[in-house]
């Protein structure tokens, strides 16, 4: 079973490291853990992420369906600091700040970043943090 000693870990594409390091660590605030030639490894909110260089043009996502990722936060105010940075470090938002399931049990607040190469973000908090899973 997974304890607090361990990290999620989650690889996505990057079309350009100098870019990915750049969103991820300079703008999102994220801790870089190594760089390769081919990758670099950091640590995202306390799991692991590897931006794997790949070949191509970065893709325009079309939906946040099926695939994304992110953070639930069980703090309200990490959210909104997450958000506040995401504001002020002009960190390109594919949505904004919206309510979801409002009036329900499981109603949170929303808000969607899109990295260099496309891979979308998620960031969430639920007013019941029951609901977060």
């Amino acid at each position: 079973m997974r304890t607090t000693h361990d990290a999620f870990h989650l690889a996505i594409p990057a079309h350009d490291l100098d870019e990915a390091q750049d969103f991820y660590v300079t703008r999102l605030g994220c801790k870089l853990a190594r760089r390769y030639a081919d990758r670099i490894t950091l640590d995202f909110f306390g799991d692991q992420v590897v931006c794997h260089l790949t070949e191509g043009e970065p893709a325009k996502p079309e939906s946040l369906y099926p695939r994304h990722f992110g953070v639930t936060f069980r703090e309200a105010a990490d959210f909104e600091a997450l958000h506040a940075c995401a504001v002020t470090r002009k960190i390109p938002f594919y949505r904004e700040v919206a309510v979801r399931f409002g009036g329900m049990v499981e109603e949170h607040r929303t808000f969607v970043l899109v990295d260099p190469a496309g891979n979308l973000l998620e960031f969430k908090h639920y007013n019941d943090p029951r609901m977060m899973y």
